[in-house]
Protein backbone atom coordinates (compact mmCIF):
# COMPACT_ATOMS: atom_id res chain seq x y z
CA UNK A 1 0.00 0.00 0.00
CA UNK A 2 1.82 3.18 -1.47
CA UNK A 3 0.38 6.99 0.01
CA UNK A 4 1.85 9.99 0.14
CA UNK A 5 1.40 11.49 3.69
CA UNK A 6 1.45 14.72 4.59
CA UNK A 7 1.62 15.43 8.40
CA UNK A 8 1.38 18.38 10.04
CA UNK A 9 2.34 19.12 14.12
CA UNK A 10 5.16 17.22 15.05
CA UNK A 11 5.05 17.79 18.66
CA UNK A 12 5.37 15.49 21.47
CA UNK A 13 2.68 13.41 19.96
CA UNK A 14 2.75 14.17 16.49
CA UNK A 15 6.47 13.29 16.01
CA UNK A 16 6.30 9.79 16.95
CA UNK A 17 2.93 9.15 14.90
CA UNK A 18 4.51 10.49 12.09
CA UNK A 19 7.66 8.51 12.98
CA UNK A 20 5.29 5.16 12.66
CA UNK A 21 3.87 6.01 9.53
CA UNK A 22 7.88 5.71 8.11
CA UNK A 23 8.30 2.89 9.73
CA UNK A 24 5.15 1.63 7.70
CA UNK A 25 6.58 2.47 4.69
CA UNK A 26 4.58 4.97 3.74
CA UNK A 27 6.55 8.39 1.90
CA UNK A 28 5.65 11.30 4.62
CA UNK A 29 6.90 14.79 4.49
CA UNK A 30 6.92 16.53 7.66
CA UNK A 31 5.98 19.75 8.55
CA UNK A 32 6.57 21.87 12.15
CA UNK A 33 7.00 25.71 12.99
CA UNK A 34 9.76 24.19 15.18
CA UNK A 35 12.98 22.70 12.90
CA UNK A 36 14.21 20.28 15.28
CA UNK A 37 11.20 18.72 15.17
CA UNK A 38 11.11 18.63 11.38
CA UNK A 39 14.85 17.12 11.44
CA UNK A 40 14.11 14.42 13.72
CA UNK A 41 11.79 13.27 11.19
CA UNK A 42 13.86 13.56 7.74
CA UNK A 43 16.46 11.37 10.37
CA UNK A 44 13.88 8.57 10.51
CA UNK A 45 13.28 8.52 6.93
CA UNK A 46 10.91 10.99 6.30
CA UNK A 47 10.63 14.42 3.98
CA UNK A 48 10.00 17.89 4.13
CA UNK A 49 9.62 20.93 1.73
CA UNK A 50 9.88 24.63 2.81
CA UNK A 51 6.63 25.15 1.51
CA UNK A 52 3.80 23.11 3.41
CA UNK A 53 0.98 24.13 0.91
CA UNK A 54 3.49 22.78 -1.81
CA UNK A 55 3.77 19.46 -0.27
CA UNK A 56 -0.61 19.35 0.58
CA UNK A 57 -0.97 20.06 -2.89
CA UNK A 58 0.67 16.90 -3.67
CA UNK A 59 -0.37 14.23 -0.96
CA UNK A 60 -2.86 11.81 -0.66
CA UNK A 61 -3.55 11.81 2.62
CA UNK A 62 -2.88 15.26 5.01
CA UNK A 63 -2.67 14.59 8.46
CA UNK A 64 -2.91 17.70 11.46
CA UNK A 65 -2.05 17.20 15.10
CA UNK A 66 -2.19 20.90 16.09
CA UNK A 67 -2.58 22.63 19.47
CA UNK A 68 -6.13 24.37 19.46
CA UNK A 69 -9.59 24.90 17.32
CA UNK A 70 -7.77 28.39 16.51
CA UNK A 71 -4.91 26.49 14.63
CA UNK A 72 -6.89 23.94 12.93
CA UNK A 73 -9.20 26.69 11.08
CA UNK A 74 -6.33 28.40 10.53
CA UNK A 75 -4.42 25.67 8.73
CA UNK A 76 -7.53 24.64 6.82
CA UNK A 77 -9.58 27.49 6.11
CA UNK A 78 -9.01 30.64 3.81
CA UNK A 79 -8.00 31.03 0.55
CA UNK A 80 -3.88 29.67 1.25
CA UNK A 81 -5.53 26.63 3.52
CA UNK A 82 -5.71 22.87 2.73
CA UNK A 83 -8.81 23.24 1.32
CA UNK A 84 -7.94 25.46 -0.91
CA UNK A 85 -4.76 23.57 -1.50
CA UNK A 86 -5.07 19.91 -1.77
CA UNK A 87 -6.48 18.00 -4.52
CA UNK A 88 -9.96 16.64 -4.67
CA UNK A 89 -10.26 13.08 -3.02
CA UNK A 90 -7.34 13.83 -0.49
CA UNK A 91 -8.10 12.53 2.61
CA UNK A 92 -7.89 14.73 5.54
CA UNK A 93 -7.34 13.62 8.75
CA UNK A 94 -7.22 16.00 11.86
CA UNK A 95 -6.06 14.22 15.31
CA UNK A 96 -5.85 17.79 17.38
CA UNK A 97 -8.38 17.52 20.34
CA UNK A 98 -10.75 20.62 19.41
CA UNK A 99 -14.37 21.91 20.20
CA UNK A 100 -16.40 19.76 18.85
CA UNK A 101 -18.03 22.74 17.18
CA UNK A 102 -14.60 23.94 15.45
CA UNK A 103 -14.82 20.32 14.24
CA UNK A 104 -18.18 20.20 12.88
CA UNK A 105 -17.34 23.59 11.24
CA UNK A 106 -14.48 22.34 9.07
CA UNK A 107 -15.71 19.34 8.12
CA UNK A 108 -18.96 21.05 6.66
CA UNK A 109 -16.53 23.37 4.58
CA UNK A 110 -14.71 20.47 3.53
CA UNK A 111 -17.84 18.36 2.23
CA UNK A 112 -18.45 21.70 0.27
CA UNK A 113 -15.66 21.72 -1.17
CA UNK A 114 -15.82 17.60 -2.07
CA UNK A 115 -13.90 16.50 0.80
CA UNK A 116 -14.69 13.75 3.08
CA UNK A 117 -12.93 14.90 6.84
CA UNK A 118 -12.38 12.98 9.70
CA UNK A 119 -11.61 14.55 13.18
CA UNK A 120 -10.01 11.98 15.09
CA UNK A 121 -8.00 12.51 18.54
CA UNK A 122 -6.02 10.55 20.07
CA UNK A 123 -5.28 9.12 23.43
CA UNK A 124 -2.43 7.44 25.09
CA UNK A 125 0.36 9.96 25.85
CA UNK A 126 3.82 10.08 24.64
CA UNK A 127 4.45 6.38 25.10
CA UNK A 128 1.54 5.65 23.31
CA UNK A 129 2.55 7.89 20.50
CA UNK A 130 5.80 6.22 20.17
CA UNK A 131 4.83 2.54 20.73
CA UNK A 132 1.84 2.85 17.98
CA UNK A 133 -0.63 2.12 20.83
CA UNK A 134 -2.91 5.07 20.80
CA UNK A 135 -6.65 5.15 21.11
CA UNK A 136 -8.19 6.96 17.99
CA UNK A 137 -11.84 8.32 18.47
CA UNK A 138 -12.86 9.15 15.05
CA UNK A 139 -15.89 11.25 13.97
CA UNK A 140 -17.36 11.71 9.91
CA UNK A 141 -18.55 9.23 7.61
CA UNK A 142 -17.82 5.71 7.20
CA UNK A 143 -16.47 5.72 3.89
CA UNK A 144 -13.95 8.13 5.43
CA UNK A 145 -13.07 6.29 8.31
CA UNK A 146 -12.98 2.93 6.55
CA UNK A 147 -10.11 4.25 3.69
CA UNK A 148 -8.48 5.98 6.75
CA UNK A 149 -7.98 2.69 9.18
CA UNK A 150 -5.06 1.36 7.40
CA UNK A 151 -3.25 4.29 8.08
CA UNK A 152 -4.21 5.03 11.93
CA UNK A 153 -3.78 0.98 12.42
CA UNK A 154 0.25 1.99 11.72
CA UNK A 155 -0.27 4.98 14.43
CA UNK A 156 -2.94 3.01 17.24
CA UNK A 157 -3.53 0.20 18.56
CA UNK A 158 -8.07 0.93 19.15
CA UNK A 159 -9.69 3.15 16.48
CA UNK A 160 -13.16 3.60 17.34
CA UNK A 161 -15.72 4.91 14.82
CA UNK A 162 -17.69 7.36 17.30
CA UNK A 163 -20.19 8.69 14.74
CA UNK A 164 -20.78 11.93 12.61
CA UNK A 165 -17.92 14.16 12.46
CA UNK A 166 -17.53 16.13 15.94
CA UNK A 167 -18.75 12.65 17.79
CA UNK A 168 -14.33 12.19 18.23
CA UNK A 169 -14.24 15.53 19.78
CA UNK A 170 -16.87 14.63 21.90
CA UNK A 171 -15.59 11.52 23.46
CA UNK A 172 -12.49 13.22 23.64
CA UNK A 173 -13.36 16.08 25.75
CA UNK A 174 -15.20 13.93 27.50
CA UNK A 175 -11.97 11.29 28.40
CA UNK A 176 -9.84 14.01 28.77
CA UNK A 177 -11.88 15.66 31.35
CA UNK A 178 -12.23 12.18 33.36
CA UNK A 179 -8.30 12.07 33.34
CA UNK A 180 -7.86 15.22 34.59
CA UNK A 181 -10.48 14.18 37.43
CA UNK A 182 -8.38 11.04 37.92
CA UNK A 183 -4.92 12.76 38.03
CA UNK A 184 -5.96 14.92 40.74
CA UNK A 185 -7.41 12.38 42.81
CA UNK A 186 -4.94 9.81 42.29
CA UNK A 187 -2.18 12.71 42.94
CA UNK A 188 -4.43 13.35 46.51
CA UNK A 189 -5.06 9.90 47.46
CA UNK A 190 -0.84 9.21 47.53
CA UNK A 191 -0.24 12.44 49.19
CA UNK A 192 -2.37 11.71 51.97
CA UNK A 193 -0.72 7.83 52.33
CA UNK A 194 2.73 9.30 52.32
CA UNK A 195 1.60 12.26 54.93
CA UNK A 196 0.80 8.82 57.32
CA UNK A 197 4.05 7.28 56.75
CA UNK A 198 3.12 5.15 53.64
CA UNK A 199 6.05 3.95 51.03
CA UNK A 200 4.06 5.76 48.08
CA UNK A 201 5.25 2.48 45.81
CA UNK A 202 3.85 -0.02 48.00
CA UNK A 203 0.24 2.16 48.16
CA UNK A 204 0.57 2.63 44.54
CA UNK A 205 0.87 -1.20 43.64
CA UNK A 206 -1.87 -2.10 46.19
CA UNK A 207 -4.50 0.34 44.88
CA UNK A 208 -3.54 -0.50 41.65
CA UNK A 209 -4.69 -4.04 42.52
CA UNK A 210 -7.82 -2.15 44.51
CA UNK A 211 -11.14 -1.04 43.83
CA UNK A 212 -9.24 2.67 43.42
CA UNK A 213 -7.11 1.38 40.29
CA UNK A 214 -7.20 3.87 37.42
CA UNK A 215 -4.81 4.66 33.93
CA UNK A 216 -3.40 7.12 35.97
CA UNK A 217 -2.23 5.32 39.01
CA UNK A 218 -1.01 2.14 36.88
CA UNK A 219 0.45 3.63 34.01
CA UNK A 220 1.33 6.99 34.77
CA UNK A 221 2.08 7.43 38.12
CA UNK A 222 2.39 11.09 39.41
CA UNK A 223 4.78 10.55 42.21
CA UNK A 224 7.89 11.08 41.43
CA UNK A 225 10.16 7.19 41.64
CA UNK A 226 7.24 4.92 41.59
CA UNK A 227 7.78 4.58 38.20
CA UNK A 228 10.22 4.31 35.38
CA UNK A 229 10.05 5.74 32.07
CA UNK A 230 6.84 8.46 33.28
CA UNK A 231 7.50 12.83 33.12
CA UNK A 232 7.31 12.22 37.37
CA UNK A 233 10.38 10.62 37.25
CA UNK A 234 12.32 12.75 34.80
CA UNK A 235 11.29 16.37 36.62
CA UNK A 236 7.95 16.25 34.72
CA UNK A 237 9.20 16.73 31.43
CA UNK A 238 7.54 15.88 27.91
CA UNK A 239 4.65 14.33 28.07
CA UNK A 240 1.14 16.32 27.81
CA UNK A 241 1.36 19.46 28.90
CA UNK A 242 -0.09 21.52 31.80
CA UNK A 243 -1.81 23.45 29.66
CA UNK A 244 -3.19 20.93 27.06
CA UNK A 245 -5.12 19.63 29.68
CA UNK A 246 -5.99 23.26 31.22
CA UNK A 247 -7.12 23.54 27.53
CA UNK A 248 -9.50 20.17 27.10
CA UNK A 249 -10.79 20.84 30.70
CA UNK A 250 -11.94 24.52 28.94
CA UNK A 251 -13.53 22.51 26.34
CA UNK A 252 -15.40 20.12 28.82
CA UNK A 253 -16.57 23.74 31.16
CA UNK A 254 -17.65 25.20 27.57
CA UNK A 255 -19.41 21.64 26.16
CA UNK A 256 -21.59 21.87 30.26
CA UNK A 257 -22.70 25.19 29.34
CA UNK A 258 -23.82 24.96 25.83
CA UNK A 259 -25.80 21.48 27.19
CA UNK A 260 -26.66 22.58 30.33
CA UNK A 261 -24.99 19.60 31.41
CA UNK A 262 -23.63 19.71 35.83
CA UNK A 263 -19.89 18.54 35.63
CA UNK A 264 -18.74 20.17 39.36
CA UNK A 265 -15.84 17.78 39.32
CA UNK A 266 -15.02 18.93 35.72
CA UNK A 267 -15.23 22.62 36.74
CA UNK A 268 -13.01 21.93 39.81
CA UNK A 269 -10.34 20.28 37.89
CA UNK A 270 -10.32 22.73 35.78
CA UNK A 271 -9.92 25.51 38.43
CA UNK A 272 -7.23 23.32 39.72
CA UNK A 273 -5.18 23.20 36.30
CA UNK A 274 -6.04 27.01 35.85
CA UNK A 275 -3.72 27.74 39.30
CA UNK A 276 -1.06 25.48 38.74
CA UNK A 277 -0.94 26.84 35.01
CA UNK A 278 -0.90 30.50 36.28
CA UNK A 279 1.83 29.01 39.00
CA UNK A 280 4.25 28.26 36.06
CA UNK A 281 3.58 25.23 35.68
CA UNK A 282 2.32 25.46 32.41
CA UNK A 283 4.71 23.37 30.42
CA UNK A 284 5.45 20.31 32.69
CA UNK A 285 3.32 17.62 32.33
CA UNK A 286 -0.19 17.57 33.78
CA UNK A 287 0.83 14.95 36.13
CA UNK A 288 3.18 17.30 37.74
CA UNK A 289 -0.54 18.46 39.85
CA UNK A 290 1.12 16.18 42.59
CA UNK A 291 3.21 18.84 43.05
CA UNK A 292 0.53 21.77 43.81
CA UNK A 293 -1.10 19.60 46.41
CA UNK A 294 1.82 19.91 48.94
CA UNK A 295 5.40 18.74 49.87
CA UNK A 296 5.25 15.23 51.28
CA UNK A 297 7.18 14.89 54.94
Amino acid sequence: MSANIVFIGLGNMGLPMAQNLVKAGFSVSGHDLVRTSVDKLVESGGKTQADSMAAVAEADIVITMLPASKHVESLYLGDAGILARARPGTALIDCSTIAPESARKVAALAREKGFDMLDAPVSGGTNGATAGTLTFMVGGSQDAFAKALPYLEKMGKAIYHAGDSGSGQTVKVCNNMLLGILMIGTSEAIRLGVANGMDPRVLSEVMSKSSGRNWTLEVYNPCPGVMENVPASKDYAGGFGVDLMLKDLGLAVESALATGSAIPLGAAARNLYDIHSKNGAGKLDFSSIYSLLGKAK
